[in-house]
């Protein structure tokens, strides 16, 4: 099938049900929702609130064309789907086979089709989700947040290169040091409809080192004036290839941002319901290693998801470093099993089991 949106969009690949019961499934979900439009939910239950009724009417318009799209693919009729079933199609591959998970509370809302897995880990992926946060920085000139870093030891974030090289320098004598003038801090809530709190943040108090070769930089991190005590035990790190790497189920915990300039807004405003900048969880698949050495995934992720972890499914040890992504092409991580004897990860004590 055609080919447009920054993850995978062949259907036939992407949901493992029978297309038609997608489609079924997708027009149930019309039919609640137009059940309840009337009614006054809190934002918490409902983000549609968020985009307005006018878009809420053409989302339904652009599922409905899906839901037919879908139909004729399942019937071998391709070649008959028009361009507003093809939109259509992208858009519920996209919602509800990438989907980009609202996070509130540290927890997330039972999903449909295949993704349902995720409430059958619901504790692992909360523990996961309290372990990452939003790198944010005070004194940059353009910035007041830059990506995401998650722990990997007891007092260790881990973040991409071009994350912390815009707030930290080499020092001249093999170290790094602050900018002049500016701080970070790692922030573990910022959620979408969440209060403003201190007490999920740790500041980050030293540049541990930046990775001469992979985009990966570590951070040293000290509970705030404000945090409510120690940090959490940091995220286990997978000392060892996952078996079956290809086609594994995953999941991308960060904050994406508006990202205007390497994807297109069309589907990041179908993805992200334009609301970014807060914590997200975003489930896809490896796609394999490429021939750079970097692992490939198709989880749902923009600029903001630098320095996310990509974490395995099936036991949530963290297997890849995300660093980034190119549209209609894929995401990129560092395949952190590789580096279990990196000197710098070693001398950080890092949490590979």
């Amino acid at each position: 099938m055609r080919g447009g949106s920054p993850v995978a969009t062949e259907p036939e690949q992407v949901f493992r049900e029978d297309l038609t019961e997608v489609a079924a499934r997708v027009r149930k979900g019309l039919e609640a929702e137009i059940a309840e439009s009337d009614q006054e939910l809190p934002p918490r239950e409902a983000t549609a609130d968020r985009i307005g009724r006018a878009a809420q009417e053409e989302r339904a318009r652009v599922l409905e064309a899906g839901a037919r799209g879908l139909e004729k693919l399942a019937a071998g009729r391709e070649d008959d789907i028009d361009e507003d079933e093809y939109f259509g199609v992208e858009a519920i591959v996209l919602l509800e086979g990438r989907p980009a998970i609202l996070v509130q509370g540290q927890d997330f809302p039972p999903q449909p089709g295949d993704w349902a897995v995720l409430d059958g880990q619901r504790t692992g992926i909360r523990d996961s989700l309290a372990r990452v946060g939003r790198v944010e920085v005070t004194g940059h000139p353009s910035f007041d947040w830059l990506g995401t870093g998650f722990l990997v030891a007891p007092d260790v974030v881990m973040t991409n290169r071009h994350v912390a090289a815009e707030f930290g320098r080499a020092d001249g004598s093999g170290g790094f040091v602050f900018r002049d003038g500016m701080t970070a801090r790692v922030d573990t809530a910022e959620e979408f409809d969440a209060p403003e709190s201190d007490a999920f943040e740790f500041a980050v108090t030293g540049i541990i080192g930046i990775h001469q070769v992979v985009d990966m930089a570590l951070l040293r991190v000290t509970p705030t004036a404000g945090g409510g005590g120690a940090l959490p035990t940091p995220l286990r790190i997978s000392g060892a290839e996952p078996p079956e790497l290809f086609g594994r189920p995953v999941y991308v915990v960060g904050y994406p941002a508006r990202d205007g300039r390497r994807n297109e807004p069309q589907a990041m405003s179908r993805i992200f319901m334009d609301i970014y900048d807060v914590k997200r969880l975003q489930p896809g698949t490896v796609t394999g290693i490429r021939p750079d050495g970097s692992m490939g995934h198709d989880c749902s992720t923009l600029g903001g998801n630098s320095g996310s972890p990509v974490l395995d499914l099936t036991d949530h040890t963290v297997i890849g470093l995300h660093f980034g992504g190119r549209f209609r092409s894929g995401n990129f991580a560092v395949p952190l099993f590789r580096l279990t004897d990196d000197p710098l990860l070693k001398r950080a004590a890092v949490n590979f089991v």
